[in-house]
């Protein structure tokens, strides 16, 4: 069996966690959505990116009711966070050429999840090549584009996509 490290994720695993749901505070503060960055917001979920990110452009679908379990959504709703999953691989193949994507969920503190209370599906864009030497040797992860280019190039073609469905 082979082991895939991902020794940079250590800080956020042990910090300290807020008692407050930190994908609820987005959700109500949509008068800061670039600050957030906040792609997309629909009728059901919306879309941002991850401030702790694998790769550039990895984004997230979270539904605004704050649930710890797939099965607690609705139709309606598991229907639009998928949805709105096809728009966001579309837009990272579109904008950022991903060559493939990992799309997960982890639902409860043992499968993984670091905020166990409220779902969200992870989209990680992946190319050809994308880990290198420097996650072994330095645990260090390399993330060529900052969160606030990643929001310019995605933001407009996720909307596109949402206006033309």
């Amino acid at each position: 069996m082979e082991h895939i490290w991902a020794p940079w994720r250590l800080d956020y695993v042990v910090a300290e966690k807020p008692d407050n749901c930190i994908l609820c505070e987005k959700r109500d503060a949509s008068d800061c959505d670039e600050a957030n960055y906040v792609l997309y917001r629909g009728d059901h979920s919306y879309i941002l990116l991850n401030t702790f990110p694998y790769n550039s452009g990895h984004v997230m679908v979270v539904p605004y009711r704050h649930v710890s379990n797939l099965t607690e959504l609705t139709a309606d709703e598991a229907g639009e966070l998928m949805q709105t999953a096809r728009w966001c691989v579309e837009a990272l193949q579109e904008t950022l050429g991903a060559e493939g994507i990992n799309i997960g969920m982890n639902i409860g503190q043992p499968a993984g999840a670091g905020i166990d209370d409220h779902i969200h599906l992870h989209i990680v864009p992946r190319w050809s090549g994308d880990t290198n030497y420097m996650t072994t040797v330095a645990s260090t992860r390399v993330v060529p584009q900052s969160l606030e280019e990643s929001a310019k190039q995605l933001r407009p073609v996720i909307r596109r996509l949402a206006e033309d469905s």
